[in-house]
């Protein structure tokens, strides 16, 4: 059995496909069927560790990106369209895998296009509350659409669609405490703030904590991940903000986390502070009250309808850039760090909201149609 996963180069693509091939792994081992042949296709591995762990191989393949806004790169980029159709039409021949499963995002178009030349069967899944331009163009010829918000779900042909939940590493899911204190280097008795600007980093997100950082360090600990490419600029910023507190030694800063630190940082937080893309879903499956702060222009505004279909469920507050300043935040913060009775509630109302098991069933539909494309 053969299994080509693809998608977009953000860890909302990436990690959600790790997740899924979790599962084929186990269900196979557990019904005693053969090893699956796993495969990634995109512009880059994002995470070659977490290709190499899940015996995942790599086939790379260009891919440009459709802009909304006119631009001469869109001339390059429908070039570099073209070279990775080809590339991957031969790739994808030479592999022929029995399913392909497209996570959606730029990085995937080469190997669906592919896919639907050779007529492989194709399942999508749809991590937003308002789909991307590449899961709508493949739902018209994918076999199966899985979609994480019930908003999605109108979106796509409705005899083919079915709401799933998101697929969450079992690596994350649980929150771990024990331990975690020292691994960390924090002290025991103050609370935490855990701060996720996604895989990218997010400037303005961290402009706005630098800004008001001993004010928070006075009160609490923060764990901030900033993004591999800002933690240089972020940590030499703080070390300037916080040469005059006595409370630098509370601010621990990550360009990234990985499963462990996740982990441990969950299990230490009394209140997250996030983007609006998949990480939602994490910090759902931990159970964690958190503040949203989305993207003002992403794709589809797909960010902003995350945050307010979270926010509806009681799990969040919502924060919009536009009309974020750095006293707004803070205000925000200390509202809910002093208020344990509606962080209670966001707890409860973030645990009903996570769907467990999404991974499990989107495997379990892989491995069906995987077996009926072999025969």
């Amino acid at each position: 059995m053969k299994i080509l996963l693809t998608g977009g180069g953000t860890a909302g693509h990436f990690y959600p496909l790790i997740a899924i091939a979790e599962e084929l792994r186990r269900i196979c081992e557990e019904q005693k069927l053969l090893k699956p042949e796993l495969f990634f296709m995109s512009t880059t591995p994002y995470d070659p560790t977490a290709l190499f762990e899940n015996e995942i191989t790599f086939k790379g393949v260009s891919a440009g990106k459709a802009r909304i806004y006119f631009s001469l790169l869109n001339l390059i980029d429908l070039v570099k369209v073209g070279v990775g159709i080809i590339r991957a039409l031969i790739t994808v021949y030479f592999l022929y895998p029995d399913v392909v499963v497209s996570k959606g995002g730029y990085g995937s178009i080469p190997a669906v296009v592919a896919a639907r030349i050779l007529r492989i069967p194709i399942i999508i899944h749809e991590s937003d509350a308002a789909p991307g331009r590449a899961n709508l163009w493949a739902s018209k010829f994918a076999e199966r659409i899985a979609v994480s918000w019930p908003e999605a779900a109108p979106f796509f042909p409705k005899e083919k669609t079915a709401i799933t939940g998101h697929p969450v590493r079992r690596a994350v899911m649980q929150p771990e405490k024990h331990g975690a204190f020292e691994y960390l280097h924090l002290e025991k008795d103050v609370p935490v703030i855990f701060i996720l600007g996604g895989s990218q980093g997010a400037q303005h997100v961290n402009d706005m904590i630098l800004e008001i950082l001993p004010q928070l360090l006075s009160k609490y600990q923060v764990i901030h991940q900033v993004g591999l490419s800002n933690s240089k600029e972020v940590k030499n910023v703080s070390s300037i903000v916080l040469a005059k507190t006595p409370y630098g030694n509370r601010y621990k800063i990550f360009g990234y986390l990985n499963n462990l630190a996740m982990q441990m940082s969950a299990g230490v937080t009394t209140l997250v502070i996030s983007r609006a893309g998949s990480t939602i879903f994490e910090i759902a499956a931990w159970g964690l009250p958190s503040i949203l702060i989305p993207i003002t222009e992403s794709n589809g505004d797909h960010q902003r309808k995350n945050a307010y279909a979270y926010a509806r469920e009681g799990a969040a507050i919502v924060i919009e850039e536009k009309s974020m300043t750095s006293s707004v935040l803070l205000s925000e913060i200390e509202h809910l760090m002093a208020d344990e009775a509606t962080r209670t509630r966001m707890q409860q109302a973030a645990r009903q909201f996570f769907k467990p098991g999404a991974a499990e069933k989107i495997a379990r539909e892989v491995i069906r149609i995987a077996l009926g494309h072999e025969r």
